[in-house]
Formats: structure tokens, sequence, C-alpha cells
């Protein structure tokens, strides 16, 4: 669970991620470091492709790690907490959606990493049609 902090922005509040998150990202980032020397020294006569295949699957953990820990720090992750002028509407008849609980998705990235996102899943309060998660 990442931890939030509420910070103000130009008159309104947002959020970002803690310390801790930054840690978290420090610590895969050397793990790339790490992994590429070692990988290098078993692979002196690699070509440019499979230095840049293995370079690219460390990096996918690490950018998937920080997609998802970006998305959990947007206020769009939080329906429940938004103004009323920054929550969704509705897709089909406009009206602005209101927080039903939070649900988890599991998502794939681009790299083939799958993410999951716990938010806050957003129904309609006029037709029941529901977002998850909102946009």
């Amino acid at each position: 669970m990442i931890e939030l902090v509420a910070i103000s922005l130009g008159g309104g509040w947002g959020v970002v991620w803690d310390k801790e998150v930054e840690a978290r990202w420090q610590q895969l980032t050397d793990e790339v470091m790490t992994g590429m020397k070692e990988w290098r020294l078993q692979h002196p006569k690699a070509t440019f492709r499979e230095i840049e295949a293995a370079l690219d699957e460390r990096l996918a953990r690490v950018r998937a790690r920080m997609l998802q820990d970006v998305a959990l720090a947007s206020a769009a992750a939080e329906v429940r907490m938004a103004k009323p002028e920054d929550r969704p509407r509705c897709p089909k008849c406009g009206h602005l959606m209101e927080a039903r609980g939070q649900d988890t998705r599991s998502l794939t990235t681009n790299y083939n990493q799958t993410i999951d996102l716990k938010r806050s899943y957003a129904v309609c309060p006029v037709c029941e049609t529901g977002l998850f998660p909102p946009r």
C-alpha cells in the first residue's frame, strides 16, 4: 500500500508518493545497474540487440513499479476524496459519478509486466453506468 501525502497545489490539493516509494524505486534502479554489470560479464560478446533486450527486460520491472505507484498516487484513484467538479462524468448521460467502494484491476504494460491497481469504482446515480478505474 502506498502512503500518500497531500500537498497544496495552487489553491487545490494533490497527492504525491512518500519517501518509501522513492527508496523502492532507487533500490529497483540499483538492481538494474547490478544486473546489467553481471549480465555483461557473462556475455562479453553480446550484440547491440542482445544488450538492448537485456536492458529492456530489467528496466521493464522498474517501469512497471513506477507506473503502478504513480497511478495509485493519482487523485483519480480515489473518487470519494475528489471535489465534485473533479469527479468523472458518466459517459452515457453526463451526470457526476459517485464512488461505490474499491476494486483491483490487473493490467499488462507495454513490456509485458503485470501491475495491480486498487482504485475506486464509480457509478452514475442516474443511469447506473459504472467506471473502473474512473477516467
